[in-house]
């Protein structure tokens, strides 16, 4: 079945024909950006490029345990509109909706709320990480004598920082048996697990190199999984002796905007702790290129927007992770801790 629809009249026709726009029902699988075409003429028209989103909010159900139909409302809209993506963040456990703007955002909600599904929204959780300035060493007991058969484990582990962007390493200097290598997968286990949480604000820890050089065990009460937890005592020790800071993720930004809004453009950026790496002339205006925090560009689509007249436009990409100021990372640490006794609550 064919139509044509004219406000709220709706005509029904025998076909289409180049140029018309029409409707039609009961396509169960069709989507925005599909072709269709006769069976016997297989085409498939380029899909088309859309523009990425500008905006994102952290969206949350109103009432607790409505994730599910928040998520599938909210997926039938993105069939609807393929300029609305959906990230589920698993680490920092938050749904991220990504718009083209803050009136696209409100469109949004509108059609959740004509679903009957309520939400708000709060300002995304930033991917914040861990690492460690400077080299230490230290040991990580467990010891558990309980009944019958206990649990025994015991390593010295030597903690180094390495360039950013290396990850993780881990080496076994292990000599003389000390600790049985059957062992020392075991160890890196738990290094690895207590990495997934640092101690400075419960972040992933990046970019060091992890040692094991000695230790000891019992004959009897020696077992993986008490060197698992032997190798996650010592390197949350370790840690605490080596420097541990916050690193933040930083993106580069390019801003396209009129000659005449380039001065309050990079004076924007400077406030938001921004480093401006140059300008391009690109016609009448100016590419300029800057490394700006991404905590810092939140709403940043609106404000842009309003000191250029709608005129700028921008596009950014991850640059890297620097470590974060000292009077930053406090509010950041205190943001990580509320969000814990909010998520256990």
């Amino acid at each position: 079945q064919l139509y044509i629809l004219q406000g709220k009249e709706r005509t029904e026709v025998a076909k289409l024909g180049p140029g018309d726009i029409g409707a039609a029902v009961k396509l169960k699988d069709t989507h925005s950006g599909d072709t269709l075409s006769a069976r016997g003429k297989q085409i498939s028209l380029s899909p088309i490029d859309y523009p990425d989103p500008l905006a994102a909010e952290s969206v949350v159900p109103a009432k607790k345990g409505e994730e599910d139909k928040m998520g599938i409302a909210l997926h039938k809209i993105m069939e609807e509109d393929p300029t609305v993506r959906l990230e589920v963040d698993p680490e920092l456990h938050q749904h991220v909706l990504h718009a083209m703007g803050e009136l696209h955002m409100e469109v949004i909600l509108e059609k959740l709320r004509e679903r009957n599904v309520q939400v708000s929204l709060k300002k995304p959780r930033i991917h914040f990480r861990e690492t460690i300035k400077k080299s230490s060493e230290g040991q990580g007991k467990y010891k558990k004598q309980s009944g019958g058969r206990g649990q025994y484990g015991d390593v010295w582990l030597k903690l180094e920082p390495t360039a950013p962007g290396t990850g993780f390493e881990f080496v076994n200097k292990i000599v003389g048996g000390v600790v049985p290598g059957k062992f020392v997968p075991a160890v890196e286990k738990g290094v690895v697990e207590a990495m997934h949480e640092g101690i400075v604000a419960g972040y992933p820890v990046v970019d060091l190199r992890t040692t094991i050089y000695d230790g000891s065990h019992h004959q009897v009460d020696s077992s993986e999984m008490a060197f698992k937890v032997a190798g996650s005592m010592a390197f949350k020790k370790v840690m605490q002796l080596a420097a541990p800071i916050l690193l933040e993720p930083i993106v580069e930004l390019e801003v396209t905007v009129p000659d005449d809004y380039t001065g309050d453009v990079m004076g924007d950026l400077s406030s938001r702790r921004g480093k401006i790496l140059g300008m391009t002339p690109q016609g009448r205006g100016q590419v300029v290129r800057a490394h700006v925090p991404e905590s810092e560009l939140y709403k940043y689509s609106a404000q842009l927007r309003s000191i250029t007249q709608g005129r700028g436009r921008f596009k950014m990409t991850f640059h890297a992770h620097e470590e974060v100021p000292r009077d930053q990372a406090e509010r950041v640490i205190e943001a990580a801790k509320a969000a814990r006794e909010e998520s256990e609550s």
